[in-house]
């Protein structure tokens, strides 16, 4: 769907970080102040992951906008659209969309390899999304991730733990966006911090 000038002069352009880019993905970060609207192009599926929670409208070229409220670690999928995303809320709002340049997969894989502790998110023909919380000083049994973005909401000190005896240090940020690819391990939480992460892997 093309963007007309007129519409693209409608809103105070807000620029986006891009995070990450590969054959698969393209991760891009936003911060909207109160009333601040960004213009996203919508050429692509994409999964949003809000980092705070607040109100936003979304508005797509010659239509009518949507209000919606989101919460601190919401994740959402959304099918190719354009349009304008305008915080309407009274605090800052940022978040992640991580666009899907392929067409996927027809294959579905459920929590195959994940730790049980994992939560799914969202499965389709483009991603897999899930949950992963491990509290401060604890460990997970050994589990399979494929090649993904990670999305930290709350960073820790970590440690992997491979099948080979290796160790390999695995420390979050909260606010990093980060790539790391597929493997099996045990994931330990060093510090004193909970972590919160969104993991979204790519088909």
């Amino acid at each position: 769907m093309m963007v007309t000038l007129a519409y693209l002069l409608a809103a105070a352009p807000v620029p986006a970080v891009e995070k990450l880019r590969n054959d698969k993905i393209v991760a891009r970060e936003f911060t909207l102040k109160p009333g601040e609207a960004v213009i996203v192009e919508g050429r692509h599926p994409v999964v949003t992951v809000y980092f705070d929670s607040g109100s936003l409208e979304f508005t797509p070229p010659g239509g009518h906008g949507d209000n919606v409220s989101v919460r601190r670690g919401e994740v959402v999928f959304n099918p190719a659209q354009a349009g304008e995303i305008r915080n309407i809320g009274s605090s800052e709002l940022k978040f992640v969309r991580t666009e899907f340049l392929t067409e996927g997969a027809g294959e579905t894989w459920g929590a195959a390899g994940l730790s049980p502790n994992y939560k799914l998110l969202i499965e389709n023909q483009y991603t897999r999304v899930y949950d992963i919380k491990i509290p401060a000083g604890t460990r997970e049994p050994q589990h399979t991730h494929k090649a993904r973005v990670v999305v930290c909401l709350s960073g820790a000190t970590l440690k992997h733990l491979m099948p080979d005896g290796r160790e390999e240090p695995s420390t979050l940020k909260t606010g990093e966006v980060a790539w790391r690819p597929g493997g099996t391990h045990i994931g330990q939480n060093l510090g004193t911090t909970d972590l919160w992460v969104i993991a979204i892997e790519p088909k």
